[in-house]
């Protein structure tokens, strides 16, 4: 496959790049497969705690190291800044964004284009697949003949947790320069070394205080950092040559601008064709996503499994959670060719199952796994359904095989936090006071803001899809399914107690503390978009005629349906505020590849149900660029919220598109 088929139509010219507020709300993103990132806004401002140019995974968690890189251009007499800074008092200075021509990613690649008169100057940004190394670099245009001006660019670091504001005091480098175009920045837990190819650098420490954060200043969080600045590189322009930094923690990092870039567009173009089988003919917003998809993988070894991995489940904030993972494997790695990613993270997980549970999360600081969730063991079920369908792999059916009996045994047996069987109805019970077990999991201190405590519609259905799923690998190992079927019959019969009498879909929670709940959720969507639906065909058109009315999108379900007072039309305010509506009326985009399967599951018009897809190619040309937000607002025009690039936003689209492009009888 050639460069030149790497998707580009995420393109801004000098109207969007000029407008601040536009170029600062369209976001770029780059990732290293270990967790590690580099982001930034299109202005080329930093706007989150998160934006910086080498954010990597330390322990005790991901520290910024490298924050950027501010490039003047200098001319002759001529200084023109290239880049741009809010400060503290809503200043800008200096407005280098109002010189940029264009922005597109080249892949998922971000390039810069400036024009100062007859001077055009590009910019990328990249990192190195498997490596904390961050690549900045620039070249004159090959238009631009006979000019070489050289470009100053000022160099700041730090040390901070992402989470987190810089405390000056507690960042004390220790600077050596090895080369004039090489510094060395040693700390206890890291050496961070900067090189400037085709430049040399000159050492200028200083302390840049109070850049203005405003999006935090939005989310409610504190909004003032700052930054050191080692120096500045001085770098020589010539057209059509690359010239730039490389910041790494590795000693070995290459420093051949060329080589690193071609490798990086390279495996772009790899990913590519390793989907085309998979996704024939695609269009260009499914190819872009397909390069998103590879941005959540990551690397995650264990002792005797050197080549586990895991699942960031959105960046720039989010870590690796069980339940995330699950849900996004079939769209991040079936959809796009990759099984064998998807057969290492369901062994990677097969460590930490513990009494037929999955962790909620791995935590980056090694506190002990929460296993507080009722739902990820039984999407790991379902994750190995899709993976088993799509391989055929009866060799790893066979290793699976006890882990996923022992799911099954473990509920019905009763597991943590009164997770079990009700062999009153063959439903699965869950909950107790101050725990939050299900998908919709906001807590804030000692306030489970939606416990959903009994017997939850989508629990439930999952149940019955991993039943009737591990009854067939049974069948496919040649022993007996008649125990899970027989739980399947059972659970299929009680889950009728969740159709409304109505005829309006399905209850959202079934024998809860004060009876049962009748809010209009999204939850009960997976009654039908699973494969194994527990309903007849009249109640799976009634569960989608009510969430296509109430709930539907352009973008995803919303969360609860508007006429309900706990409606939450807009995710705004402190983390209070926002926490406290975060399932209470914001589109889910995850959701939006459930209904487009559903509507196929009831319809079978695969086109049709692949149009509610669509709205998505234009998603991508805003926020999290090339990639899909985590939630919108609840309210037209439903403006996106949340982390800027979410796994499973971004799988379940993927899953649903390849699906319906070769629908299974």
């Amino acid at each position: 496959m050639l460069m030149t088929d790497l998707p580009d139509f995420i393109r801004c010219g000098r109207a969007l790049c000029g407008d601040l507020l536009q170029a600062e709300r369209r976001e770029w993103l780059v990732t290293n497969g270990l967790g590690g990132y580099a982001a930034g806004t299109v202005a080329g401002t930093l706007t989150r705690r998160y934006h910086g140019l080498l954010i990597a995974p330390l322990q005790p968690g991901r520290r910024l190291v490298f924050a950027k890189a501010d490039a003047t251009l200098v001319d002759g007499e001529r200084e023109i800044p290239l880049f741009s800074n809010r400060w503290a008092g809503g200043i800008i200075n200096p407005h280098g964004y109002v010189h940029l021509e264009s922005f597109h990613l080249e892949g998922r690649m971000p390039v810069w284009r400036y024009a100062i008169g007859n001077v055009v100057l590009e910019q990328c940004v990249w990192m190195e697949s498997g490596a904390n190394t961050t690549y900045v670099a620039w070249r004159l245009a090959p238009e631009s003949i006979g000019y070489t001006p050289q470009l100053r660019v000022q160099l700041l670091i730090n040390d901070r947790d992402h989470h987190v504001g810089t405390v000056m005091s507690q960042f004390q480098p220790i600077i050596d320069a090895p080369h004039p175009a090489q510094r060395r920045i040693r700390h206890p837990e890291f050496t961070l070394g900067i090189g400037a190819c085709g430049g040399v650098i000159a050492d200028r420490p200083n302390w840049f205080e109070h850049f203005d954060l405003p999006v935090e200043h939005e989310r409610g969080l504190a909004h003032r950092d700052h930054h050191f600045c080692l120096g500045a590189a001085t770098l020589t322009l010539q057209p059509g040559v690359w010239t730039g930094i490389v910041a790494s923690l590795h000693e070995d990092a290459s420093l051949d601008l060329d080589a690193a870039r071609q490798r990086f567009l390279h495996r772009e173009a790899e990913l590519l064709a390793q989907a085309e089988a998979h996704l024939p003919g695609a269009p260009d917003w499914i190819r872009q996503l397909t390069l998103a998809a590879d941005s959540f993988l990551i690397d995650r070894p264990l002792p005797g499994l050197a080549d586990g991995e895991s699942v960031i489940a959105g960046y720039p904030w989010f870590g690796d959670w069980g339940r995330d993972t699950m849900i996004a494997l079939p769209g991040l790695t079936l959809a796009t060719g990759r099984p064998e990613i998807a057969r290492r993270i369901l062994r990677t997980f097969a460590r930490f199952i513990d009494q037929g549970m999955l962790p909620n999360l791995f935590s980056a600081a090694g506190e002990p796994l929460a296993y507080n969730t009722a739902d990820a063991a039984l999407w790991y079920v379902e994750a190995w359904r899709a993976y088993l369908d799509a391989s055929g792999d009866a060799a790893s059916l066979a290793e699976a095989f006890p882990v996923l009996q022992e799911i099954i045994a473990w509920h019905v047996a009763g597991t943590r936090f009164g997770i079990g069987l009700d062999s009153a109805d063959g439903l699965i019970q869950c909950g107790e006071p101050g725990l939050q077990l299900t998908w919709m999991d906001a807590k804030i201190d000692d306030w489970v803001v939606t416990p959903r405590i009994g017997k939850p519609v989508e629990i439930n259905a999952l149940w019955h899809n991993a039943l009737r799923s591990v009854a067939d690998c049974a069948r496919k190992l040649g022993q007996s399914s008649a125990f899970y079927e027989d739980l399947a019959d059972q659970a299929r019969w009680g889950f009728q107690r969740f159709v409304r009498p109505d005829g309006e879909g399905l209850l959202d929670v079934l024998d809860g503390p004060d009876g049962d709940e009748t809010l209009v959720r999204p939850n009960q969507l997976l009654a039908v978009s699973l494969i194994h639906s527990p309903l007849d065909r009249a109640v799976q058109e009634s569960v989608l005629r009510v969430c296509g009315r109430e709930l539907l999108t352009s973008y995803g379900l919303r969360s609860l349906a508007p006429r309900h007072a706990a409606f939450r039309p807009h995710y705004v305010g402190d983390v209070l505020e926002r926490d406290g509506g975060y399932h209470q009326g914001p589109v889910w985009g995850w959701l939006l590849g459930h209904y487009a399967l559903a509507e196929y599951r009831v319809h079978g018009n695969a086109e049709a149900a692949r149009a509610w897809l669509e709205p998505i190619r234009d998603h991508l040309h805003d926020a999290g660029l090339g990639t899909v937000s985590e939630i919108f607002d609840g309210a037209p025009p439903h403006y996106p919220r949340g982390a800027p690039a979410q796994a499973w936003s971004v799988a379940c689209v993927l899953q649903a598109w390849q699906q319906l492009m070769t629908p299974a009888d």
